[in-house]
């Protein structure tokens, strides 16, 4: 606790106290905060002490409690058992054509970016409830879809909410590995299983605090997977924005899944985690600090972004946004970052070393 208040108050003490302590005590006491603060578990603890800190001096305001009015419960949407298919979502099938999706929904995407497949995600949701991620090929034809809300229907008993042994009791043995191109891409992993059948690769992926059950889904035609010859994506300006506004997106539909107001984009800490993203993949390091020591709260103090209280989320390597975000739902620390219920905005930034892999910086705030 010592620690966590000598940090906290850093920039208040730090030069009176040069000032007034002997250089070698000074050298010391300064070496000491910073050695512990290089723990980047202590760093998570730290943040989220400095979290509850701010929040005792936050009173919700008539804006706040109106976002928190747009998460009212929406009535389940009927869900149909697929004829066609083994598995649909929002009684979507792959082969299904765009202008039967929007049927179905109800509406045109809300937002459409370009994923890691060189094809398009198109979001449909409400305020992100009944949210879905939905890919076409040139003929408007149904080529993937995701959702992480309870929207999946089976000829099996496999819904949001199953548990792993059900998926699998159900779909046998899932893939060990995923080929591109030459290469055998080992899947070893406990927060996902990939099976390969239904002419598709479905991917469920688990909650590993609630009981390893079903939390999203992801169903892409199989002659798309096995067309991406490569493990990771050329990076382009429309990936790297795309990427970005998929993070977002998935973040506001976790929220609404736990009846949490959703959160407003920001552009402007967005190039602030763009700024981190970037000097992690050209430095190659990965931590919320960077090699200037700088927090990432001083680093938004350098960029003039007003806050209260604030969190920062990492990721690196993981081959799209929806990998990223499950990923980040499994870690403790930034899955408590996603679902704090005082934060009201976000800005995701990525970048990409020379090897393509992708680095994710989210940042939440409120002011």
């Amino acid at each position: 606790m010592l620690v966590f208040l000598a940090y906290v108050s850093k920039p208040i003490w730090e030069e009176p106290v040069q000032q007034l302590v002997p250089s070698s005590i000074w050298e010391s006491i300064h070496s000491t905060v910073d050695l512990v603060m290089e723990n980047e578990e202590i760093q998570l603890t730290l943040e989220h002490l400095q979290k509850q800190l701010y929040s005792l001096f936050i009173q919700p305001n008539q804006s706040q409690l109106e976002l928190n009015d747009r998460n009212i419960e929406k009535p389940p949407l009927p869900l149909v058992i697929p004829e066609e298919r083994l598995f649909s979502i929002h009684n979507i099938q792959l082969g299904d054509t765009r202008s039967e999706v929007e049927e179905k929904t109800g509406a045109s995407p809300k937002r459409t970016t370009i994923n890691e497949y060189g094809v398009t995600w198109n979001a449909y949701h409400e305020d992100y409830h009944n949210f879905i991620m939905v890919a076409y090929d040139e003929r408007d034809i149904v080529l993937g879809l995701y959702t992480n809300q309870d929207l999946i229907a089976s000829k099996t008993e496999i819904q949001l909410g199953s548990p792993m042994e059900l998926v699998q009791e159900h779909l046998g043995t899932p893939e060990s590995y995923l080929r591109k191109g030459f290469t055998n891409y080992q899947i070893d992993s406990s927060e996902y299983d990939m099976f390969h059948l239904d002419n598709s690769y479905v991917t469920f992926f688990y909650d590993q605090h609630e009981y390893h059950n079903v939390t999203a889904v992801k169903v892409i035609d199989e002659k798309l997977e096995q067309g991406k010859k490569k493990y990771y994506t050329e990076p382009s300006q429309d990936l790297q924005e795309g990427l970005e506004y998929q993070l977002f997106d998935l973040t506001n539909a976790s929220r609404v899944n736990h009846q949490l107001p959703i959160l407003t984009w920001d552009e402007n800490v967005r190039e602030t985690s763009r700024k981190h993203s970037l000097d992690m993949a050209e430095n190659y390091f990965f931590s919320h600090n960077n090699l200037d020591g700088k927090t990432p709260f001083e680093r938004m103090e350098e960029d003039n972004i007003p806050f209260n209280m604030a969190g920062e989320n990492l990721a690196y390597g993981q081959t799209s946004s929806v990998f990223a975000h499950e990923g980040l739902m499994n870690s403790i620390g930034h899955r408590e970052n996603i679902l704090q219920k005082d934060f009201r905005y976000l800005g995701v930034g990525v970048a990409f070393n020379n090897e393509s892999h992708p680095y994710y910086t989210k940042k939440f705030f409120n002011n």
